[in-house]
């Protein structure tokens, strides 16, 4: 199982960390060691005073695929789901300045928040609805998936150009505008529509 990770899928976003407009989608991997264990909190690893979350919609993959084409790629997932991806900022600047791969910021344990999955067919159009990230019960993120560059067909078919997808492959989409510092004690909820999809606590 393997996490496959897109970067600067949201023009806002993009902005916002004053990066470059990708001309393709930016794809790192996280361990299947990042990801936080069911109903444990978030601990703030001690290598970071800046850590921010990510709100992203998850992909899991249902069967095995190599360079997929976009028209078929509705066919290997039928679970679509919400999730953080837990950036060491300060650490990925870093990185950043140097050229270097961002594994460290990004990829560490816990780094990697996975909730509920729904069937693809609870949302009316998996290219146009609507996600949130609620922090301690103000909402922070309020992103939709019409405003992705790439959309999750294409990002399955791209992926699948590079990476061999088995089934339980799991990818996250990109995060919308909104990234921020979390601190001890903070509440996080995400949701899809009006459905609670995960709720975490910072220590």
């Amino acid at each position: 199982m393997k996490l496959i990770c897109i970067g600067r899928n949201y023009t806002e976003h993009i902005k916002e960390l004053q990066n470059e407009k990708p001309t393709d989608p930016v794809v790192f991997l996280k361990p299947d060691t990042a990801i936080l264990l069911k109903k444990q909190p978030f601990f703030i690893p001690d290598f970071s005073d800046d850590v921010h979350y990510e709100v992203e919609v998850l992909v899991k993959i249902n069967r095995v695929g190599k360079h997929i084409d976009k028209k078929f790629a509705n066919k290997y997932y039928n679970e679509i789901g919400l999730g953080i991806d837990f950036t060491a900022r300060d650490v990925q600047s870093a990185l950043k300045v140097k050229g270097l791969p961002w594994e460290k910021a990004k990829s560490f344990d816990g780094a990697a928040v996975i909730g509920k999955w729904i069937d693809k067919n609870e949302v009316e159009n998996v290219d146009h609805f609507e996600f949130s990230l609620k922090k301690n019960d103000e909402i922070v993120q309020n992103g939709n998936t019409s405003h992705m560059l790439w959309k999750i067909d294409e990002l399955i078919e791209y992926v699948s150009k590079y990476f061999t997808l088995k089934i339980g492959d799991i990818i996250f989409t990109g995060t919308p505008a909104g990234v921020g510092k979390v601190i001890a004690d903070d509440k996080l909820k995400g949701f899809i529509e009006s459905k609670e999809m995960f709720s975490i606590t910072v220590k």
